[in-house]
């Protein structure tokens, strides 16, 4: 039955799929990380154990996280040759070495440290073990320094040439390949998007347990961590969405006309369009809700200036308009309800009612997920508004695509889907699991095993006997058993 089906549509739907449900992983744990390091850094310096406390809550929750996040990026890695061996082959030279980098400079930092992070507290120094921590959270930034900048290049390609056998190659400086045009933008807009996801869980989670009990000062702590998170850095992720999308007019002009819903040029301003459907066959957007000459004056900074449209690229190289237009206000629209929660926080913050305000408590459980949505949103908005190119406006993505039948392709989605869904929901009801347990005072952090290492040869002391006493040890295998 997959014959009929089109073997790039589904090798780009598995790729979506798979990097979709990725990103919901390091999204999370790049700002969780970075938070358990704010946790520890304040136990040390204030000595109060309720910091502690939620440092081992969290803790456990990370440990989760971080596992499935590696597993899941794992996929992604053998798509290249799989599904897209011709991308692969052809932007090698270039983004190989920056997918090698992201490894030993960022992974083995983050795996070497974590297990110090994970069970380290009662074997090593606390300043030692804060530094583990904050090797971790380092790490996870560096991890999305190279990923960002492998993506960014293939956005904004520079500083490379074209070889005999059309590869991309190094050409000049590496410097103008990692920093390309995008790239600064794209690593701010992102990490900053990263630590919102993880304010507003730790939000939800907070306001979770405060509708339950006011006077649970762990709740407490932690809600007002995250309301302070919301409302100091949403602002500046608005104004840095803001400038990467004047960065995108510069550099990918049609994506910004999806964006818009601008099917036409407006030579005298353009309007902002707020809510409408995009119609691709008439080339309008019906049923438009919209401000007239408001989308000048945000990307030309003047009401008057005008704006190019679709009409002005040509058919074969625009992107999906439907797509990019409702995935963009998503995004957006999530952004200024983050932004509406973080205020309202403010205002009970200055009524001294931070912890009373009951709705403010269901609206924050209610955002808890909101970061995980606008992600997803916004990288859909980027790659699909990217289309019909993988590498912007050099190679298209069905010249990319490796020369698979529609069966195979299918096959292989099919059984992603499930085992994604079977192994990576029951990761995800088990950290929601931890979530709904009660922070309080004395938590363990996470389990070690009480038998410690498994001995393969030799004599393995049972854990009631006496080491010290080597008439308790037993004599032989069969007595040991």
């Amino acid at each position: 039955m997959f014959d009929q089906l089109d073997a790039l549509v589904l090798a780009r739907i598995q790729f979506a799929f798979t990097v979709s449900f990725h990103f919901i992983f390091p999204a999370f744990s790049i700002g969780l990380a970075s938070f358990l390091a704010v946790l520890e850094g304040l136990w040390l310096k204030t000595g109060k154990q309720l910091y502690l406390d939620l440092f081992k809550y969290w803790l456990k929750i990370f440990a989760i996280a971080f596992a499935m996040g590696v597993v899941s990026g794992i996929v992604m890695s053998y798509q290249f040759g799989t599904n897209w061996s011709v991308f692969s082959d052809k932007a090698g030279p270039v983004i190989g070495p920056l997918m090698a980098y992201e490894v030993l400079t960022a992974f083995f930092l983050e795996a070497g440290f974590l297990g110090v992070m994970l069970f380290g507290m009662e074997k090593v120094g606390k300043k030692l073990h804060f530094l583990a921590t904050l090797m971790v959270a380092f790490g996870t930034f560096v991890s999305a320094f190279w990923i960002l900048s492998v993506n960014s290049w293939m956005q904004t390609p520079t500083g490379f040439e074209m070889g005999a056998n059309g590869q991309f190659l190094p050409g000049g400086s590496w410097w103008d390949i990692v920093f390309n045009p995008s790239f600064p933008y794209r690593l701010v807009h992102t990490v900053l998007a990263a630590y919102l996801t993880t304010a507003f869980v730790v939000g939800g989670v907070g306001a979770w347990h405060l509708l339950r009990d006011r006077a649970n000062e762990h709740a407490r702590t932690m809600f007002s961590m995250a309301m302070w998170m919301a409302a100091l850095v949403v602002p500046v992720q608005i104004f840095a969405g803001d400038m990467h999308g004047l960065n995108t007019l510069e550099h990918q002009p049609q994506k910004v006309m999806a964006m818009e819903g601008h099917f036409q040029s407006h030579p005298d301003g353009a309007p902002l369009i707020l809510f409408g459907i995009p119609d691709s066959e008439s080339r309008t957007v019906r049923y438009a809700i919209e401000i007239p000459k408001a989308s000048s004056l945000i990307l030309k900074h003047d009401p008057n200036a005008p704006l190019a449209g679709l009409d002005t690229i040509p058919e074969d190289e625009q992107p999906p308009v439907g797509i990019v237009f409702w995935s963009f206000r998503v995004m957006v629209g999530l952004g200024f309800a983050m932004l509406g929660v973080g205020l309202w926080s403010l205002v009970a913050r200055w009524r001294k009612r931070l912890y009373d305000w009951t709705w403010l408590h269901r609206a924050a459980l209610v955002m808890g997920p909101s970061g995980f949505v606008a992600v997803i949103a916004g990288w859909i908005t980027t790659e699909v508004g990217r289309q019909p190119y993988v590498i912007y406006g050099l190679l298209r993505t069905d010249d990319a695509a490796s020369p698979l039948a529609a069966p195979a392709v299918a096959t292989s989605l099919l059984a992603f889907v499930v085992v994604y869904f079977a192994v990576f929901g029951a990761g995800v009801w088990y950290i929601l699991h931890l979530m709904r347990g009660v922070p309080h005072t004395g938590e363990k952090g996470v389990k070690r095993g009480d038998t410690g290492p498994i001995r393969t040869a030799g004599i393995t002391p049972g854990p009631t006997q006496n080491p010290g006493d080597p008439d308790e040890l037993p004599r032989n295998r069969e007595e040991a058993e």
